[in-house]
């Protein structure tokens, strides 16, 4: 058994670009910065070094997400890893890109500061409405248990060797 799921978080690098298929199937491509932080060995300080993502999304989900997303959105997806290879020019080309199952957006919309939509139960509610759940699943419908303090740590992150 294999198991193929990403969740990722992070800003926009460009605007989406729509196209459609042969079938007529929408798909939405975008790229996604996610910051690495680790220490630098020389200055002992942290520092943030960026991936980034290629990020596909198909269907009429595609074209409606694109409606409010732009450079710079800060978004939390989850999907699946896809690995392409090709050849152009005579050189084999390859790329790892995430099949976007779910998205929410993270950033304030630009429609009149509502905070933009993002998915529930397969469709779209104002942000406002949602629960705050940075993935998208819907919230339990138990009781909540009672609330402890976590235990206390001895550790810091400046310890921590990755």
């Amino acid at each position: 058994m294999s198991i193929n799921r990403v969740v990722i978080s992070g800003n926009l690098t460009r605007d989406p670009e729509m196209r459609a298929t042969a079938g007529g199937t929408q798909v939405m491509s975008f790229g996604v910065a996610v910051n690495d932080r680790r220490r630098n060995q020389q200055t002992g300080e942290w520092e943030d070094y960026p991936n980034f993502v290629d990020c596909t999304m198909f269907g009429t989900r595609a074209e409606a997400v694109s409606r409010y997303l732009s450079k710079g959105s800060k978004v939390a997806i989850e999907g699946k890893l896809r690995y392409s290879s090709w050849e152009r020019d005579g050189q084999r080309r390859s790329k790892l890109e995430v099949i976007v199952d779910e998205i929410e957006f993270l950033s304030r919309g630009q429609q009149g500061g509502q905070g933009g939509y993002a998915p529930q139960g397969g469709g779209y509610a104002p942000a406002s409405q949602q629960q705050a759940n940075p993935y998208g699943f819907p919230a339990p419908q138990q009781a909540p248990a009672p609330q402890q303090a976590p235990p206390a740590v001895d550790v810091y992150d400046e310890d921590i060797p990755f």
